[in-house]
């Protein structure tokens, strides 16, 4: 692994949680500084299973969460921001997601829907598709399946 590259195993920047599914059915939001220095494409250990694209996000996740209880929800991750977000994952089981426009709730921000969550812990970033730095807002929510 490249050593700038996104890396789960590094501290994160903002926080670590932790979060039961009844707790994420009402949404909980975090406030942060989107944006990094590391593209997303040059980095051979981040392979999404979703949508593949650019990016640039930092090395250390923004945040990092543990889930309890997840096994009736799935679990709705998305941002908000000032400019053109990008959304990138690592759980538990070591799978990477990534997402670049499909919040259409904020056209031009990120968001993942995992539709069976597993327990256990889920590393993000929250980049920029250029490389910039702006405002930003994860959002983490559980519905029903």
């Amino acid at each position: 692994m490249a050593a700038a590259c996104p890396n789960p195993n590094l501290a994160d920047t903002y926080g670590t949680y932790s979060a039961t599914g009844d707790q994420l059915y009402q949404r909980q939001s975090f406030n942060l500084q989107a944006g990094g220095n590391q593209r997303i494409p040059n980095c051979g250990n981040v392979k999404p299973r979703t949508d593949r694209g650019d990016g640039y996000v930092t090395s250390n996740p923004d945040f990092s969460f543990t889930l309890y209880g997840m096994g009736r929800y799935q679990l709705v991750i998305d941002v908000v921001s000032a400019c053109d977000a990008v959304l990138l994952i690592n759980t538990g089981s070591t799978s990477w997601y990534y997402d670049d426009d499909d919040n259409t709730n904020s056209p031009g921000d990120p968001r993942i829907s995992l539709t069976r969550p597993a327990n256990g812990r889920i590393d993000v970033w929250v980049g920029t598709y250029d490389g910039s730095v702006c405002d930003a807002t994860l959002n983490l929510e559980t519905f029903y399946r």
